[in-house]
């Protein structure tokens, strides 16, 4: 091959195309590699930095074949990996608002199924699947904290059983689901399940459902021939209600001839620490499936399945990491996740009705931040919101008495100067020095401050309870308190 050298020391040829270059197809010339360029007796054409085989090449003598815009070659490097982007949404449109918002409801339920957790739902299936099969019950007990997916992932895999049971041409099981807030009593589970075995002549003398299940179970005869698939969510009202009721249900599934696959759902993870030993002595002891929380990259993908099924970009992916990252560090509760989705939503369209802006737009990382204030917000400052106006104004002077100081205490009249200055800038008249006391006294009994008396001096001492980054983000979005703050110190 020609070197970039040697070709321009040789002389320059005519500019003149080739009858080669002229009669070979622009697509076989792209496809011209350097090695057939050079084989060619127009090779030294191509390497001479001053030379063009095309007439009106452009600058430098580049060859027009090797030239193309940008989104030719875009498209020729990408392909189909560059995807269209989505139109934008309208949220002035209110079908396109509610759409969103459904879209974004806890009781929604994502036609795209349950995402990020495959490996919980196999482990359960393949237990519903051995228990069928083989005609034979079994317990299981699913736990994780709340928002985790438990009862929707347990009624995904219901619907698979029942499918996978008609294509193996076994008997469909039936189902029950039973919440256990809903009960009455505890004891009324055992009428639940007795009711759906559909008993039509009970068992002689007085005997109670649970006792009817027990001699059901214990009897070929008496013992249905189809399987029930009983769930029970909420589970943790029998473990702290009535655990005699809790280990008798699980010890259904002991009998020889029991039809019950039972399967708990619940939210306490101790499980192992209280009750197990117990039932592992009952010889009952149950298969034990966790849901652990989400992660921040599990709960970006559910929210973005979410949203796939409409036709709209809502989020910009930045709000949607950083509600991600804020839910996964607190809780990983996915419903909390999508809960502070909809407020971002809905503040993003209080925000547009106070604007004259047109309708199109998505939700921001602004938006997101201040729909997560909302909900991470200390309890405290929920209740410093709640307190009358001048009571807030004392906790203001407090907190400019502490701010730029090293000291835990001021005395009853600092604290009083402090807060008619803040009065006098802010224009609201200020309340006499009894009422300003028997204020104090009210914050101290709510736990704001603390009211002591100086065995020195006999002065009264104010110290605040409560830190003063509470104060400051309880009254972030109020410009009144905001310039109240800045007060300076007396």
């Amino acid at each position: 091959m020609p070197t970039l050298r040697s070709a321009t020391l040789s002389p320059a040829p005519a500019a003149t195309p080739s009858p080669t270059a002229a009669t070979t197809p622009r697509s076989a010339k792209r496809r011209l590699t350097p090695r057939r360029a050079a084989d060619s007796a127009d090779s030294a054409q191509f390497t001479a930095p001053h030379t063009s085989p095309l007439a009106g090449a452009g600058p430098m003598g580049t060859p027009k074949m090797l030239s193309a815009s940008p989104k030719s070659s875009r498209k020729r490097l990408y392909g189909d990996l560059v995807a269209a982007e989505k139109p934008r949404w309208n949220p002035r449109d209110p079908a396109q608002m509610q759409a969103v918002k459904e879209a974004l409801h806890v009781a929604t339920v994502p036609s795209c199924g349950v995402v990020c957790r495959d490996d919980e739902q196999r482990r359960v299936l393949e237990f519903c699947k051995a228990c069928v099969e083989q005609e034979r019950a079994g317990s299981l007990y699913v736990c994780g904290c709340p928002g985790t997916g438990k009862t929707l992932s347990i009624n995904k895999v219901k619907e698979r059983v029942s499918r996978w049971a008609d294509e193996m041409g076994l008997d469909t099981p039936d189902e029950l689901s039973i919440n256990c807030t809903n009960l009455g009593s505890t004891s009324d589970i055992f009428s639940k399940i007795l009711a759906k075995f559909q008993v039509r002549k009970k068992a002689s003398g007085k005997l109670s459902p649970l006792q009817q299940l027990q001699s059901m179970f214990s009897h070929k005869e008496s013992a249905p021939r189809r399987m029930l698939l009983v769930v029970v969510d909420e589970m943790d009202y029998l473990i702290t209600r009535d655990r005699a009721v809790l280990h008798d249900l699980f010890m259904l599934t002991t009998h020889q001839f029991s039809r019950c696959i039972l399967i708990g759902i619940a939210n306490a993870i101790d499980l192992a620490d209280r009750f197990l030993p117990k039932l592992e002595s009952l010889n009952c002891k149950p298969l034990v499936i966790t849901f652990r929380a989400y992660s921040k990259d599990q709960i970006s993908n559910i929210i973005n399945h979410r949203l796939k099924a409409l036709d709209y970009d809502v989020f910009e992916p930045l709000a949607i990491e950083f509600c991600a990252r804020k839910v996964a560090a607190a809780s990983g509760d996915m419903r909390k996740a999508l809960g502070v989705c909809r407020s971002a939503v809905e503040v993003f369209e209080s925000r547009l009705q106070d604007s004259s802006k047109q309708g199109f737009g998505v939700v921001t990382f602004d938006h997101m931040d201040t729909a997560l204030s909302k909900v991470f917000k200390p309890v405290v400052v929920n209740s410093i919101l709640c307190l009358p106006q001048h009571q807030q104004m004392v906790l203001c002077a407090l907190a400019n008495t502490f701010q730029h100081c090293k000291k835990k205490a001021t005395t009853l009249g600092e604290l009083n100067k402090s807060y008619i200055e803040i009065c006098r800038s802010s224009q609201v008249p200020a309340v006499g020095m009894l009422e300003f006391s028997n204020m104090c006294m009210i914050l101290s009994d709510q736990g704001y401050l603390k009211l002591g008396q100086s065995k020195e001096d006999k002065l009264r001492r104010v110290t605040l309870q409560i830190d003063i980054s509470d104060i400051t983000f309880a009254f972030k979005d109020s410009r009144f308190f905001q310039k109240c703050l800045e007060q300076p110190k007396f």
